[in-house]
């Protein structure tokens, strides 16, 4: 057996890439064979430093990749993001601390580079939380029974004077990327898209190796002409013993910047001749499809789980990057007993050195939110709210101030439990992201 000593964690050149996918392709179960066009497709994730292997000898055993990002935060800041993807680890070599390895170079160079978060799409919900991950969004998925749904398929047309209209790749390709610019500027949780993740979902580049088989793609004008809205579905073809039409509507995506543009994509849907049941594709939770069915009940949630996983690199920039509903202050401790230690400055104040005793890093200060600014300032204060390793989730803020939570005083002593999660939880920040595949594990 190989020591965890003679186990090479370092960036892969060029020549080792092919290795490097082989060993990916092999971590997510698929055939380790990767096709010479779908190696040319992958070389354009290919970024100097950023694609982290394991060897063993000649050997890629785990893989690792991380490429710029940006989150918008509430109030529409955008955030610097060191997106996180390909982890893998071969079944040979597990438990021996390479994604450990892997993953403190990575947050070491984000930290570095000027990265304010850490984001990723987590396979495996027990793994990420160890390195301060947690879950910061949630997608739910409906399943529309469209004859129950009580919308008339005799009058899809928009009734707001706009049009809906089939496009192909190439439309696609010009109208998406300045779409989804409106929306995530608009949207807290929102990520960034770059032009690859366009190509690869028109047929541009195959990344996964599989069939392409190209959707449909339906946009939506506004009446005087303006892109709102935009979809990708497939239909399969499936007849029922009467030789009725039983065919389902499948989403890959859909972006709308405005309620009418959605409402009229969603009612486009439900209305083409043959479809007995459309499938939403991946949707934020507070979605407004069952508010647009006149029978709310025909929009049936099939699955719910968490997407996109954040770790705060920089606290004091991610607290200062969003906005607050209310106004007031707020004094703050942070302890992150994995990660590098938090810098010492005039802003956040010094290392608690019990923490650092214990192998773990801290830092204190006092977070300021004024309706006038829109932004909070942090500076330097007592400590007051204690914030466990890796508890970045919805869940710390919802648990309100047991062990290993947040907790914590505002000056006269009241506890400022919906300022906490305000503050600090990238639940209540990120919420609304409605996923769409972007960012994390097994995304470009």
């Amino acid at each position: 057996m190989t020591r965890r000593t003679d186990i090479d964690v370092r960036p892969i050149t060029e020549a080792e890439f092919p290795d490097w996918n082989r060993a990916l392709n092999t971590g997510f179960l698929q055939p380790p064979a990767v096709g010479a066009e779908q190696l040319e497709a992958r070389r354009l994730q290919f970024v100097p430093g950023r694609l982290l292997g394991a060897f063993d000898g000649d050997r890629c055993v785990a893989t690792f990749r991380s490429f710029d990002q940006e989150v918008t935060a509430v109030g529409g800041a955008p955030v610097r993001a060191d997106a996180i993807s390909n982890v893998t680890v071969t079944a040979t070599h597990r438990r021996r601390g390479l994604l450990t390895r892997m993953m403190a170079r990575d947050l070491a160079a984000a930290k570095e580079r000027g990265d304010v978060v850490a984001t990723l799409i987590a396979a495996e919900y027990p793994i990420y939380g160890r390195y301060g991950f947690g879950p910061a969004t949630t997608m739910t998925e409906w399943t529309v029974d469209v004859p129950r749904a009580g919308l008339d398929p005799r009058r899809p047309v928009p009734e707001d004077g706009g049009r809906i209209d089939l496009v192909d790749g190439e439309d696609v390709r010009k109208l998406g990327p300045e779409l989804h610019e409106r929306l995530r500027r608009a949207q807290p949780g929102a990520v960034s898209r770059v032009d690859l993740w366009w190509q690869a979902r028109t047929g541009v580049v195959n990344l996964s190796g599989a069939r392409w088989t190209e959707p449909c793609y339906a946009v939506y004008r506004s009446a005087d002409g303006e892109v709102e809205g935009l979809a990708s579905y497939r239909t399969d073809d499936h007849w029922g013993d009467a030789k009725q039409p039983l065919n389902t509507a499948t989403v890959d995506w859909l972006e709308a910047v405005t309620p009418a543009a959605e409402r009229a994509l969603w009612h486009y849907l439900c209305s083409i001749d043959w479809v007995q049941t459309v499938k939403s594709g991946w949707r934020s939770p507070d979605d407004l499809l069952p508010d647009l069915l006149p029978d709310p009940r025909a929009a049936r949630i099939t699955t719910q789980a968490d997407w996109l996983w954040v770790r705060v690199l920089d606290v004091v920039r991610a607290l200062e990057a969003r906005a607050y509903e209310g106004q007031g202050s707020l004094v703050l401790e942070v302890v992150d007993r994995w990660g590098p230690p938090l810098e010492r400055s005039r802003e956040w104040g010094r290392a608690d050195r019990r923490a650092v005793a214990a192998g773990g890093r801290a830092g204190r200060g006092v977070l300021r939110a004024d309706h006038r600014e829109r932004r909070p300032r942090a500076r330097r204060g007592r400590v007051g709210v204690a914030v466990a390793r890796g508890r970045v989730g919805r869940a710390a803020g919802r648990a309100g101030t047991g062990p290993g939570r947040a907790s914590g005083r505002r000056p006269g002593g009241r506890r400022p439990a919906a300022y906490v999660q305000a503050a600090l939880v990238p639940g209540h920040v990120l919420r609304r992201l409605p996923p769409a595949g972007d960012g994390g594990c097994a995304h470009p």
